[in-house]
């Protein structure tokens, strides 16, 4: 038999893999017909010399036959070439894989030949050493038992045969005990975390109408379901819905709800699992726990369709970046952002440390959200060393997340069971090779089984940022769908409030578009759970009081009592109450005129937590950037209550260490991080005309306002040392201060009579929310001062003092500028 060969280096030609091709059949036809040919004798000699039944005959005989092809095969490969594949025609390539699949058929069955053989012989050893030394005598090598039998009666033999067969059942048992004794009661707490919600059973009371606030991903997260639910006529045009769906967004934005209300109003089953409840005393158990989750969707899809959706809550704690699960996540940005990076104090986020000044902005409200975050992961990253101590420590293998990926990749696969009988079936007849692979066109051979019908589809809700989530979660074909819910707005809250009061007894007046409108706006940086609470709240207060439903009052106090905790019940001697509140007026009146886009929301001089008042504004409009005049209209609205004290008193109280500190970061930030340094002095058309003159007395104020600023820079900001790195700086630091300041002492000495009638309207009130904080600032007939800074009388004595000559300060500081 002469086969094909070729000089030329590289891949044979289609030509050539034929040829071989087709050497290779004339091979198997021959080593078919030897076997054909030889079959009858072996089959007389089990007949005729061996005495055995003729079925058994023939079916050895049959056996015989494809043993001695597959021989031949495994033989011929080691010694010839196979038709290479490479541009090969269809038919060579259908024969190579029956090539292939006949070949590891009887490779592996010839191997467990030699290896059973091995076996035999060694027991068969063995066994005539227990006859021998049991018994003291020989025995026959083939059969060493006769010896055994001839000695123990049959009624011993019996007993002795029974003993050893419960070994063999009592041994596994027994593992199977103590295994269930040690992880049991892990895998059990685990598992009871798995809830199954069938369609029909499960009702939290919560529906899809009901999720509020969140109106753009409520419509994506439905859009989503209803494809899982009834996708089949999408599947039909070519569609492929997404494997998972990932909520994104901080705690009380609505996510978990948004989950109940799917399992309560789509007619598919929901398992709804915590990201904690993979994790496991012992590396392993948690791939045990993902294997369960995944087998009980599968089993609750069966039965309703083919469908079942498993809701992951914190999903991060078993999908964090891998990477990331020894330290921090998340990228580090360069310099701050804005200023709620920095200036965000206490519980709700105030601008100062003491508490008494707070604004409502997009940054704001992402920053609150996340701060109730952090409490519960700090608390749980503190915890985890105490437990890695521990005897038996968590491991931190992490493995669950490994088999969650790969139980969503193989949602799509079909059943293990089906693909190995499916395998082995097709195998065996192929290794026979007298069994056709078709007869009259009607295959022999198990169709490949076909995807899973059920589907089981993935929803995570986290509240960590998206990368620090692990790549391999996020990445299309997993979790691919990313839904963001936001911190709530205005819009959201009143939408959110529409909800709850449509639930609890109220007064018809808060039914008013205009009150609701007030109600969403005093209520910055709440979530629906605390708006829940705060309408619970105020009807505990009515009926307390003896009325069926809520007032207006008793919703204000509901909302102080949550933010800053019960009134501590301080009373202020009067001159300290009057004072307290020209210092929030100052803050009111300044905000009112200065800092446009904004509105008043609340006024108060009432002691709550470790604030004696408070003053809290919101922007009427989303914002994501601010020029510098705005960032300009903070510092002076953070400096108008220093500058109400001194206007109204001559000097200032304690109180206002808060405000400094909140000024001079916000300076410190304009010029170390966002380029926005103090403006040239502007004279408005007062001063000298001569050119000469003026510029003289231009460098002098800007001299002033310096000096004013640095008088009043809190040094113990953290920002001025970190930021302001050059005295060239902290000079552009201290003017912008300065210039702050003047402003708002011209402002509040403009206007002082109507910060006196806003103050007393404050001592009268104690609390002033909403409208009526607009109505009352509106009502005294604010005004922007014409500021004449020629004018010495709205400078402090300090800075009209010059400790130099003007020209040796200005040679001083060129030469420092040059150094610069």
């Amino acid at each position: 038999m002469s086969v094909p060969s070729s000089s030329s280096v590289g891949p044979a030609s289609r030509s050539d893999s034929d040829a071989l091709a087709l050497a290779w059949r004339r091979l198997g036809r021959a080593a078919t017909a030897v076997a054909l040919l030889t079959s009858p004798a072996f089959f007389l000699t089990l007949v005729v010399v061996n005495d055995w039944p003729i079925w058994v005959a023939v079916l050895v005989t049959l056996f015989a036959i494809a043993a001695f092809r597959g021989l031949v095969d495994l033989i011929c490969h080691r010694l010839i070439e196979r038709p290479s594949l490479y541009n090969a025609s269809e038919r060579t390539k259908a024969e190579d894989v029956v090539f292939r699949r006949r070949r590891w058929y009887w490779r592996t069955r010839f191997r467990r030949l030699v290896l059973y053989a091995f076996i035999a012989l060694v027991a068969l050893l063995l066994a005539q050493l227990f006859v021998r030394l049991l018994l003291g005598t020989g025995a026959p090598f083939f059969t060493p038992l006769s010896a055994f039998n001839e000695v123990f009666p049959e009624e011993q033999r019996v007993q002795l045969a029974l003993q050893n067969s419960l070994i063999f059942f009592q041994l596994p048992l027994l593992f199977f005990v103590n295994f269930m004794i040690f992880f049991g009661p892990l895998l059990m707490f685990g598992v009871m975390q798995m809830k199954a919600y069938e369609p029909g059973e499960s009702d939290w009371g919560v529906r899809l109408e009901d999720v509020r606030g969140q109106a753009d991903s409520k419509q994506e997260v439905e859009r989503v379901i209803t494809l899982w639910a009834a996708g089949e006529e999408f599947k039909k045009a070519g569609g492929k819905p997404e494997r998972g769906l990932l909520l994104i967004g901080a705690p009380g934005t609505g996510k978990t709800m948004l989950s109940k209300a799917i399992a309560t109003s789509f007619n598919s089953p929901i398992m709804t699992m915590p990201g904690s409840g993979f994790a496991q005393t012992f590396i392993g158990l948690d791939v045990v726990m993902v294997m369960i989750l995944i087998a009980r969707a599968r089993r609750l899809a069966r039965k309703w369709g083919g469908t079942c959706m498993i809701f992951i809550d914190e999903i991060d704690a078993v999908g964090m970046r891998r990477n990331a699960l020894a330290g921090g996540y998340g990228e580090s940005s360069p310099g701050v952002r804005s200023t709620e990076d920095v200036l965000f104090f206490g519980d709700w986020g105030d601008i100062t440390p003491t508490g008494d000044l707070r604004l409502e902005t997009a940054a704001w409200r992402e920053r609150i959200f996340a701060q109730r975050a952090e409490a519960e992961r700090a608390l749980r990253d503190e915890r985890q060393p105490r437990i890695m101590r521990m005897m038996f420590p968590g491991m931190g293998g992490g493995m669950a997340l490994n088999q969650l990926l790969v139980q969503m990749d193989g949602m799509d696969n079909p059943p293990v069971l089906k693909k190995f009988f499916t395998k082995k079936w097709n195998t065996f007849l192929d290794a026979m090779y007298i069994v056709p692979g078709s007869i009259f066109g009607r295959s022999l051979r198990r169709k490949p089984p076909r995807p899973r019908a059920e589907q089981v589809y993935f929803i995570g809700a986290t509240n960590v940022p998206l990368n620090a989530l692990d790549p391999a979660l996020v990445r299309p074909g997993r979790m691919g769908r990313h839904i963001f819910f936001r911190t709530p707005t205005k819009d959201d809250r009143q939408d959110v409030f529409d909800l709850y009061l449509g639930k609890v007894a109220h007064d018809p007046d808060l039914d008013r578009p205009e009150r609701r409108d007030e109600i969403a706006r005093i209520t910055g940086g709440y979530s629906p759970a605390m708006i829940e609470q705060v309408c619970s709240m105020a009807l505990t207060y009515a009926h307390s009081d003896g009325r069926n439903a809520f007032r207006w009052d008793d919703l204000i106090e509901a909302m102080t009592t949550i933010e800053a905790g019960t009134a501590s019940g301080f009373e202020y001697i009067p001159d300290e109450l009057r004072a307290v509140a020209i210092h929030e007026a100052g803050h009111a009146v300044a905000s009112h005129v200065y800092m446009d886009g904004v509105l008043s929301t609340r006024l108060s001089v009432k002691a709550r937590g470790a604030s004696g008042g408070h003053h809290q504004a919101i922007e009427t409009e989303e914002r994501l950037i601010r020029f510098r005049h705005e960032q300009v209209a903070r510092i002076v609205w953070a400096l108008g209550a220093m500058a109400a004290e001194r206007v109204f008193y001559g000097e200032n109280s304690q109180g206002v260490g808060g405000d400094l500190h909140a000024a001079t970061t916000e300076a410190a930030l304009m010029v170390g991080q966002w380029g926005m340094g103090a403006e040239p002095v502007d004279l408005n058309g007062h001063g000298p005309v001569d050119p000469s003159e003026r510029a003289e007395l231009e460098w002098q104020i800007g001299r002033r306002f310096e000096r004013v600023g640095r008088e009043i820079m809190n040094r113990s900001s953290a920002e001025v040392g970190d930021t302001l790195s050059t005295p060239a700086k902290v000079r552009q630091a201290a003017q912008i201060l300065g210039q702050a300041y003047i402003t708002a002492y011209c402002l509040i000495a403009h206007n002082r009579e109507a910060v006196a009638e806003v103050a007393d309207a404050m001592v009268s009130r104690i609390e002033i929310h909403g409208d009526e904080v607009v109505r009352l600032l509106d009502s005294v007939g604010l005004e922007a001062p014409e500021i004449d800074l020629t004018d010495d009388a709205i400078w402090p004595k300090a800075a009209l003092v010059e400790d130099e000559p003007p020209s040796v300060i200005r040679a001083r500081l060129q030469r420092g500028s040059t150094e610069d």
